[in-house]
């Protein structure tokens, strides 16, 4: 006997009908003698439905309530699912996040989990129950209820899957498994069989929705065997992501992420002094904006200037604290671009691969795609591209990297 954690996502649960499906699925692995768990998003479009009339309300409503409120998304489901579930003959219980004590912190919209008291969900397992949680939820140690992020039900499933010691935390999805690219963007994208949590990690990171970057963390820290699976398909194995990858020698490259929620910031013609980089990302630190990319260029004239890159919703916030930190300092000028691109190669076998950063500079060349940013680690190089060119892009790479070949 397994204990399996399923997760299933917005998409999955949109409908009674898909809820019903999801049930079916669910009674089939419980009634082969595996004991399982299930996290369960909002149905699709209604966390958007729910801030959308917080947004009536408020043009900036107040944090604590928000999680409040969106919270009751999963609520529904978790319900729903429940009493889809017991009409089967398969017994089952719902609990919220605060039901289950999914500890956090009090970080409104983005906590993290800090611990789960597994007692009741291993007490209804061991009744026969299958235990339905609502994910993206928990509560800090004063009783509010929080959010883990949009995407953080993936992070819940995770969790319990670890803390109870799971066999397999499955995610079910609207694709059938991890992709070399965006099959959106470019049809011949190939379904990996295996991806390393190290690989998976850097396509979070860097852009790939299938997977929450925080979820890939937990799994590859408590080593949580993680599979992505289709929920609307019967059969299929996804994609397993794993601690070790299987014949790294022969594969360079892994998959392309590309991100379009990039904005560029550069500011001119400051003083060249030691500390002046904290001038300048310090207040951007502190108004809680985060800053991914970082190029500094220093001009013979003794100044410098310093270009990074925001997530495209911070970047009218992110260009008016730097506007006053140019003004503070004495800097030229502040440019700003909120029409750019990420596009990154990811793979373990670059490690023990020369020559795939000159490869990728030649094929974006070829396509008269100017690079404005680089940035590599061991295992991945992104480049920042305007966003005119990001298909044109990912096309041309998947192509010369021969990502559709097995």
């Amino acid at each position: 006997m397994a204990l399996i954690v399923q997760k299933y996502g917005g998409t999955s649960v949109g409908t009674v009908e898909r809820i019903q499906n999801v049930a079916r699925r669910v009674k089939k692995h419980r009634d082969g003698g595996d004991q399982v768990i299930v996290v369960v998003s909002a149905m699709s479009g209604e966390t958007n439905r729910l801030i959308a009339l917080a947004r009536e309300i408020s043009e900036t409503p107040d944090a604590r309530e928000m999680d409040v409120l969106v919270t009751t998304g999963e609520q529904v489901t978790i319900a729903l699912l429940s009493m889809a579930l017991k009409q089967m003959g398969c017994d089952a219980r719902s609990y919220t996040g605060g039901q289950v004590h999914i500890r956090t912190d009090s970080a409104h919209g983005k906590a993290r989990i800090t611990e789960i008291d597994d007692m009741r969900v291993r007490a209804d397992l061991d009744a026969g129950r299958v235990v339905v949680v609502a994910g993206f939820q928990g509560i800090d140690e004063k009783g509010n209820i929080t959010t883990l992020g949009r995407g953080g039900s993936d992070t819940t499933a995770v969790a319990m899957a670890a803390a109870l010691k799971a066999d397999e935390c499955q995610i079910f999805t609207d694709v059938d498994g991890v992709y070399t690219t965006d099959p959106r963007v470019e049809p011949k994208a190939r379904k990996l069989d295996r991806i390393t949590f190290e690989e998976m990690l850097e396509m979070a990171s860097l852009g790939s929705k299938v997977l929450q970057i925080r979820s890939v963390e937990f799994a590859g820290k408590y080593n949580v065997p993680l599979r992505v699976l289709s929920s609307f398909e019967e059969e299929g194995e996804g994609t397993l992501i794993t601690l070790e990858e299987e014949g790294v020698e022969a594969a360079k490259i892994s998959g392309i992420a590309f991100n379009r929620d990039e904005a560029k910031l550069t500011i001119r013609g400051v003083p060249d002094e030691p500390g002046v980089a904290y001038k300048i990302l310090g207040p951007i630190g502190e108004a809680n904006v985060e800053v991914d990319m970082i190029v500094q260029n220093i001009s013979n004239d003794g100044t410098t200037d310093f270009t990074f890159t925001v997530n495209r919703g911070d970047f009218d916030k992110a260009q008016g604290i730097l506007q006053a930190t140019a003004d503070a300092l004495g800097a030229r000028e502040v440019v700003g671009d909120d029409k750019i691109v990420k596009l990154s190669l990811v793979g373990v076998g670059m490690r023990s691969h020369a020559g795939i950063a000159s490869k990728m500079f030649e094929c974006l060349s070829k396509e008269g795609i100017n690079i404005q940013m680089i940035s590599t680690s061991e295992i991945k190089i992104s480049v920042v591209v305007a966003e005119k060119y990001l298909e044109l892009g990912v096309r041309a790479l998947h192509e010369a990297f021969e990502l559709d070949q097995e």
